[in-house]
């Protein structure tokens, strides 16, 4: 299921490759990988446990989708980062969600609806626990705010652009993992309205405050001058 993007447990009748491709985008995304970190298959092999000619095909494919920079014959390396890169990331998830967002609340139907409250109920959660000092749960926060997005957009019936914006989301959700914080009070309240604006099917409403909750994120990790130029 694509709500479990971020998952990295084996899944059943998975393949070794389709789990190291996940534990590695993972590790990208959250930042445990760090940008530009060279990326060697031989030495990756031990701890993704896929063959080197497996892993130069997960790394292919991590560059076809803006993680990873193939250096030709040097090899692969985690993407750079830059603040004009993430102000066109931004620029971008705005662009495909509001359109997927506007598609599913004219289609979707009363299980997309329950979908939608169960993705910001688990969502909540993690936000309390947040705002109440554990910040151990900011991994599972990008997680989950996924999940509650990809809800509000799962009736959009656009598979090519459901896969683009996906491929967007990892590389957006990215720099907040590399400045790892989180929001606080004003996000959670984003989610909670965009929620009960999507169950209402205000699409207008609905796609001003997703605009709106996309730039603050942006705003707030250019703001922690981790960034660079």
């Amino acid at each position: 299921m694509e709500f479990l993007r971020f998952e990295t447990v084996a899944r059943e009748g998975e393949t070794i490759g389709d789990l190291a491709y996940r534990r590695l985008r993972a590790d990208i995304v959250n930042g445990r990988l760090k940008p530009l970190a060279k990326l060697k298959p031989d030495l990756l092999r031990g701890d993704y446990g896929a063959s080197v000619s497996t892993l130069r095909e997960i790394l292919s494919r991590l560059a076809a989708e803006g993680l990873v920079t193939a250096e030709g014959q040097r090899g692969f390396r985690v993407a750079a980062i830059s603040r004009a890169d993430l102000r066109e990331l931004a620029d971008l998830r705005i662009l495909l969600e509001t359109t997927a967002l506007r598609r599913s609340i004219a289609e979707g139907d009363l299980e997309w609806q329950g979908a939608v409250v169960a993705a910001h109920y688990t969502l909540s959660v993690i936000e309390a626990e947040l705002m109440a000092g554990n910040r151990a749960s900011v991994e599972r926060w990008v997680r989950h705010d996924w999940g509650f997005h990809h809800a509000t957009i799962a009736a959009c019936q656009q598979e090519a652009l459901m896969q683009t914006h996906a491929s967007v989301f990892d590389r957006y959700a990215r720099y907040h993992m590399l400045v790892l914080d989180f929001r606080g009070e004003g996000v959670a309240q984003q989610h909670r309205e965009l929620r009960d604006l999507v169950l209402a099917r205000e699409a207008d409403a609905a796609c001003a405050l997703l605009v709106d909750h996309v730039q603050a994120g942006m705003d707030y990790v250019l703001a922690t001058g981790m960034i660079p130029s």
